[in-house]
């Protein structure tokens, strides 16, 4: 009787699948078209914004039992599949592969995109700039290192905008071509990573000498050329490397997010859920700072971050980097930004964009 039941379970779903399949098939033709339609009215091709809305709709309207994480990851590689029929993205991201930068664009982007390693900050965003690519993909902050202050620095000479953002959790592993913990004589891997892991390295590696390389992707090649090596890099790293893990999550904060933007030429339209970042510097007064934060209290714009970065050209001065609940186009918003553009010394809007989904 059981056997007969998995029979016709196997039936059932042998029968579902046939039905996505076509399903998936009436969905990549409606795409299509839609792609026909915005070439002959020359719309953009790509609206990030609409990926976000969809992801929003469907897990909020899931009745389950499939989690929202998995529908979230099948549905962004639906869409990702989609756009490629009509032209594949090309997204420039902070290589090589298999670093955290690049699992944030798979994450967003899906398997389709056409992705252009670039090997620092600045080459993603020129090319971006120079439409080489549709759209960049470069680190922001860490939950546990902060911010990654060179990208703040390239936002003050490049005019692209931030038009979305993607947190990946950053879960590192010791790899080695062995697999053998005894077999490690040597570890590399980039700095911020080196340090997240720095307690679990003390008690475990005290004596083993651990070498700073430019990714942690570098590390993972290292490693490969090296029975004596090891890697701490993540375990996608392990993969295109040939690599075993010889411990998982040894990263100290096992709550540790880096939150990735995205960067592009065109402005996103608000979603409803949506954030704002801006630049901006104060005059030389005193109250200064309380007057430049001032409107947000006033109109109740929610900050969710402000930082500060030295001005590179000019000694003791500062930018302030911020982050905004809300749209350039929502009132409150719009009006405290309004005055702190009459108060400031410089002010440059990176962008409104959706939550990271």
């Amino acid at each position: 009787m059981t056997r007969d039941r998995l029979k016709e379970l196997r039936s059932e779903i042998d029968a579902l699948d046939d039905r996505i399949l076509e399903l998936l098939n009436r969905r990549a033709a409606a795409a299509l078209e839609v792609g026909r339609i915005k070439s002959q009215e020359n719309l953009t091709f790509h609206v990030p914004e609409r990926e976000v809305e969809i992801l929003r709709r469907l897990t909020a309207g899931n009745p389950g039992p499939f989690p929202n994480e998995g529908l979230k990851a099948i549905y962004r590689e639906v869409i990702s599949a989609s756009l490629s029929l009509e032209k594949p993205l090309s997204v420039a991201f902070l290589g090589p592969q298999a670093t955290f930068t690049h699992l944030a664009c798979l994450k967003h982007f899906g398997e389709s995109a056409q992705y252009v390693p670039q090997i620092n900050l600045s080459e993603v965003f020129d090319a971006v700039e120079r439409n080489l690519a549709d759209f960049g993909v470069v680190p922001i902050e860490n939950s546990s290192e902060g911010i990654v202050s060179n990208t703040l620095d390239m936002f003050v000479e490049c005019n692209l905008l931030i038009c979305g953002e993607i947190l990946v959790e950053v879960s590192h592993a010791l790899l080695s071509v062995t697999g053998d913990l005894d077999h490690v004589k040597k570890i590399y891997s980039h700095p911020h990573a080196i340090a997240q892991c720095r307690a679990w390295l003390e008690r475990n590696m005290r004596k083993v000498p651990v070498f700073d390389v430019e990714s942690t992707a570098r590390a993972a090649e290292l490693a490969a050329d090296d029975p004596s090596a090891a890697a701490i890099a993540g375990e996608a790293a392990a993969k295109i490397y040939g690599l075993a893990a010889i411990r998982k999550r040894i990263q100290d904060n096992t709550n540790n997010f880096t939150r990735f933007i995205i960067l592009g030429k065109r402005a996103s339209a608000p979603t409803g859920d949506d954030k704002t970042s801006i630049l901006f510097s104060a005059r030389d007064e005193v109250g200064a700072l309380y007057l430049m934060l001032e409107p947000f209290s006033k109109y109740s714009v929610n900050l969710t971050k402000i930082e500060s970065r030295p001005v590179k050209k000019k000694a003791w001065e500062y930018l302030f980097f911020l982050d905004m609940t809300g749209h350039l186009t929502d009132g409150s918003v719009s009006k405290a930004l309004d005055e702190l553009k009459m108060r400031a010394h410089y002010l440059k809007i990176l962008g409104s964009y959706p939550r990271a989904v």
